[in-house]
């Protein structure tokens, strides 16, 4: 495959990085398989990063700090410039490396790379907008203002489904404000995380820098959890599931550390009786199917109004008939597999708890007889209150439940625990200000006649409740990349107090 070539992925790589410099050995290292999930093959294996590697990288990476938060916001820019456009010369070569290893379709591939140099083209302006506030002081003669300053070695731990967008989000920006990251890829794409670090490192040396952008692979037991316990560490950015959300938030808590949270969803579209039906099919069937159901914003949950509700569920049905399941390479594929064999087996699990349940499979349900994990995608007729529906299942499950009136609709979708991204379709426009307002969607995102995923860079990503109340990409998410520094100059020839103390 000439795009591996690219991407100089041609051979076993090794498991750490430090920036620019030499990989480390893989001799005596403990390996760990890259599995094309559409074959269920191995694609090649990947050496672990050792202790020992681990420390070296960081200690790289700390001294790097030193000087790379020295160099102007301006300038940092520059560099992160220069960042998306080698992910522009490589957009092609790194998107059909996302989708062989990781198993979204082409197209889904393509935009996680174009999401990248999205973000890094958000970041060279953000580089000259890392504002502080001026605030009038109660003393005469004193002048008061905040800064904003670097934190330090910022670690990022990345989930399969995005492998390569989450990281920039926070690498982009983090670096912007003067940070530098460690990175800690999922173990099942590992070959991406090298790319990517290929495309850094040669960023890197065109500006003479290293240790900016720094990469360990190796398990979460091992390596994620020496990454997370690390006091040098003082802010961890995490995706991934809820269990693993409440361990990180835990153990960096107990040190006094930050965390960026980026956990589960459980994501609910709202169509009520003045719906654009054909709108909320098109919305719901992306929502639904696109990365197999594997993306945390994917829709899991749909509350049909009473009145279009077998007009909506004829309509949709019709539509993933359509769907073509295949090999993700294709250009007609609409849907690729699962990960792993794991994930098809927590999908034929949750099945078999739907049907215990009492639920109706409208369509799909099946695990496919064919090389690799697929499965179809599948719509159930459900209950609101199931504790199945509750619960996010990392796959291609609908749910489909009927209401009668909006606020009932509204505390349905609220029940859930996890709180990331939501829509309603609509026509009615006190419908679509009662869902935004406070007493509507509990979620971090909230949207009226589009669906629950495809979020644009330029606003703030995240969700509430389990879902870890984290919050990366655009907006003012920069903030949680820095600390704040409030500072009082007296240039005056008295020492007053404030409130008006008196101390003589």
């Amino acid at each position: 495959m000439d795009f591996l070539k690219e991407l100089g992925i041609e051979k076993i790589n090794p498991g750490a990085c430090s920036g620019a410099k030499a990989w480390s050995p893989t001799e005596g290292r403990e390996l760990i398989a890259s599995v094309n999930p559409t074959t269920g093959k191995e694609i090649a294996h990947v050496a672990q990063a050792s202790p020992e590697d681990y420390e070296r990288v960081m200690k790289a990476a700390t001294e790097a700090f030193i000087e790379w938060r020295m160099i102007p916001a301006p300038k940092r820019g520059l560099v992160v410039r220069d960042l998306g456009e080698a992910l522009r010369a490589k957009k092609e070569a790194l998107g059909r490396l996302v989708t062989l290893e990781m198993g979204k379709i082409v197209q889904e591939g393509l935009g996680e790379v174009q999401e990248m140099i999205d973000i890094c083209d958000f970041s060279i302006g953000l580089s000259r907008q890392l504002y502080g506030l001026t605030m009038h002081s109660e003393r005469p003669r004193h002048r008061m203002y905040e800064q904003w300053h670097p934190l330090g070695v910022v670690g990022i731990i990345s989930a399969f489904n995005f492998p390569v967008a989450v990281w920039s989000w926070n690498a982009a920006i983090a670096a912007v404000c003067g940070d530098v990251v460690l990175w800690k890829p999922s173990s099942e794409t590992p070959l991406t995380a090298i790319a990517v670090q290929h495309i850094s490192n040669d960023v890197m040396k065109a500006h003479n820098l290293a240790g900016i952008f720094n990469l360990v692979i190796g398990r979460g037991s091992t390596i994620g959890e020496r990454l997370v316990r690390d006091k040098r560490i003082p802010l961890v950015s995490a995706t991934g599931s809820c269990e693993m959300g409440y361990k990180i938030g835990r153990t960096v808590g107990e040190r006094l550390g930050r965390t960026i949270l980026e956990l589960g969803g459980n994501n609910a579209i709202i169509v009520d009786e003045t719906a654009d039906i054909d709108m909320a099919v098109r919305a719901v069937l992306f929502g639904a199917v696109g990365t197999a159901g594997q993306r945390c914003t994917s829709t899991r949950r749909v509350f049909l109004h009473k009145r279009v509700a077998a007009d909506f569920i004829a309509r949709l049905t019709k539509a993933y008939k359509q769907v073509r399941i295949g090999d993700p390479m294709e250009a007609e594929t609409l849907m690729g597999p699962l990960v792993n064999q794991a994930a098809v087996e927590a999908m034929v699990a949750a099945l078999e708890t739907i049907k215990k349940s009492g639920g109706e499979i409208l369509f799909g349900g099946k695990k496919l007889d064919r090389p690799g994990f697929y499965v179809e995608p599948t719509i159930v007729k459900a209950k609101h209150d199931w504790k199945i529906v509750h619960e996010e299942t990392f796959a291609p499950i609908l749910y489909l439940i009927e209401y009668e009136k909006l606020d009932e609709a509204i505390e349905w979708h609220n029940e859930v625990p996890q709180g990331l991204s939501s829509a309603i379709f609509t026509m009615n426009l006190q419908r679509a200000e009662q869902f935004l307002s406070h007493e509507g969607s509990d979620c971090g995102i909230a949207n009226v006649n589009i669906g629950t995923s495809g979020a644009e860079i330029g606003g703030a990503f995240g969700g509430e409740k389990e879902t870890g109340g984290g919050r990366e990409s655009g907006s003012d998410s920069w903030k949680a990349y820095m600390r704040r520094q409030t500072n009082t100059i007296n240039w005056s020839k008295e020492l007053p107090l404030a409130q008006g103390i008196k101390f003589e």
